[in-house]
């Protein structure tokens, strides 16, 4: 499914398009001298993505805390300590809440501390809660600078270490990492070479626009360009973009940042004689009471907790669905679980990526009244990739899903293979079937995991004269027919030449 991000025009007067399934993939990098419309790019980007995905944005200057006010954001605001920075971004991943973590008025080694605990928390979140997150980190340099600063090491380490695991390991946790840079040369390199999309802006200096031309596939003689780029004109390469150098124009925004570049402004028309009259012997002025109003002080860690417990996730501004009837809205979810399991790297996809894609579809497609759970979403998974089919209303077969909700979670597809093949009286699955409804590509794990249900008296293994396996089920009362569990010639040929599975037994 493609979820297109309208983020301007092309120089061809085309819209500019960012593909946002593969920006989750791929992720990205911009770059751009201070004033070139870097900031307001990012937040193009997030205000068109918010209703599709998951956001976090790493904000030193606290410019996107106004996303708040629009787009539901939570401000997460760095006044609190690392424990607690880390248990609110692993509450933020649990509860798919949007926020920004408004790094404002800390100094340089507090606001890379407080980063790196953060998206620390982001990353060890629990694997049942790996959703799909952009995660934006405006003037990155910060965060991971190519070279030691007056920060203390320790600071510097836990921080590029956290950038680090961002760009490269991220992408299996979810997390797409969305990195905003001032000049190339400042970014430790590791953390801008996993980036595989592009989008650069104006800049001055030799080394970064040789660094941006070599990026971007161009000859050294095209660097000159990027000195004449305007404000918020940028070249875009990558996946998600364009397979070529395609200059674009961001387009506006909905909000704007608290602070706003400088405007020329009168000097006051006061002679020499009073001016220096005023500085220097003016007397000091009457105290006047002022009422000013009260601020509120920032938010404890309960009062984020509580609202992350509150929250619910952002959707998408549209007409309210009619109402449909429990029959219908159950067929189209069937028809929704078939199209994600008629794609082939479905079967090797996480539950949470898949449960994304489920409610995404489902937005589409209007369906009405409360989405499916995630407990509920994960036991309809396992009955598709089964290949049992959507509304299949059998007593046998009821009491196998029902021995089934009472397994591991990681077996429950399994054994509901070989027990519809059991039902039905048809040949024992293959290990290539096995693997594949285990989320595997690999034969000796499917043998792994016949060998541990049988081990827990789940499953009883046994071949017939010509060696061909057979697979007895003795709380359902049956057995599949015989056949031949080898996996494919391909597979074996792929798995011969392959390094040796660790983890695979037998």
């Amino acid at each position: 499914m493609k979820a297109g991000i309208d983020m301007g025009l092309t120089s061809e007067g085309t819209a500019a398009l960012l593909d946002l399934e593969e920006l989750l993939a791929t992720r990205l990098l911009v770059q751009g001298n201070s004033g070139s419309g870097k900031s307001h790019l990012l937040r193009r980007l997030l205000e068109q993505s918010a209703s599709w995905v998951q956001q976090a944005i790493i904000d030193p200057e606290g410019d996107f805390v106004t996303m708040a006010d629009r787009f539901g954001h939570l401000v997460v605001d760095a006044a609190q300590s690392e424990n607690d920075l880390q248990r609110i971004a692993a509450r933020v991943r649990q509860h798919r809440a949007s926020v920004v973590l408004n790094l404002e008025g800390l100094d340089v080694e507090g606001q890379m501390r407080c980063a790196a605990a953060f998206l620390g928390g982001l990353f060890d979140a629990d694997r049942d809660y790996w959703y799909p997150m952009l995660v934006v980190v405006d003037e990155a340099q910060l965060f991971a600078p190519a070279a030691a600063g007056e920060v203390s090491d320790e600071a510097r380490k836990l921080s590029l270490g956290a950038m680090t695991n961002l760009m490269c390991r991220g992408r299996k946790r979810g997390l797409a990492g969305v990195i905003a840079t001032q000049r190339l040369a400042k970014l430790a390199k590791n953390v801008a070479a996993e980036a595989s999309n592009f989008l650069m802006g104006r800049t001055f200096l030799d080394i970064d626009m040789a660094r941006a031309a070599d990026l971007l596939g161009m000859e050294r003689r095209q660097a000159e360009m990027f000195r004449d780029l305007e404000r918020g004109r940028f070249i875009a390469l990558g996946p998600a973009l364009s397979r070529r150098p395609l200059p674009m124009r961001i387009g506006d925004v909905e909000t704007q940042a608290r602070s706003a570049s400088p405007k020329l402004l009168p000097l006051p028309d006061a002679p020499a004689e009073g001016m220096h009259e005023l500085i220097f012997e003016a007397p000091d002025p009457e105290p006047v009471r002022v009422h000013r109003p009260r601020v509120a002080p920032p938010p404890t860690t309960a009062d984020i907790m509580a609202q992350l417990a509150r929250h619910r996730p952002a959707e998408p501004a549209a007409e309210a669905a009619p109402a449909m009837a429990p029959e219908e809205r159950a067929a189209l979810m069937d028809d929704i679980l078939r199209e994600i399991m008629a794609d082939p790297d479905a079967a090797f996809a996480s539950i949470a990526v898949l449960y994304q894609d489920f409610l995404v579809r489902c937005r589409i497609r209007r369906v009405s009244g409360e989405p499916m759970g995630l407990p509920t979403f994960r036991r309809r998974l396992a009955v598709a990739r089964a290949g049992a089919q959507p509304g299949q209303a059998d007593e046998a077969w009821d009491k196998a899903v029902a021995f089934a909700a009472e397994l591991e979670e990681d077996i429950q597809a399994v054994f509901l293979l070989i027990a519809r093949a059991a039902l039905e009286k048809e040949p024992c699955p293959s290990d290539d079937d096995i693997a594949r409804a285990f989320g595997s590509r690999s034969p000796a794990r499917a043998r792994r995991i016949i060998a541990y249900m049988e081990s827990r008296g789940i499953v009883v293994c046994r071949t017939d004269l010509r060696g061909n396996r057979i697979v007895a089920l003795p709380d359902l009362g049956c057995e599949t027919a015989a056949a031949d569990a080898a996996p494919k010639p391909a597979v074996a040929a792929r798995e011969a030449t392959a390094a040796p599975d660790l983890f695979a037994s037998g």
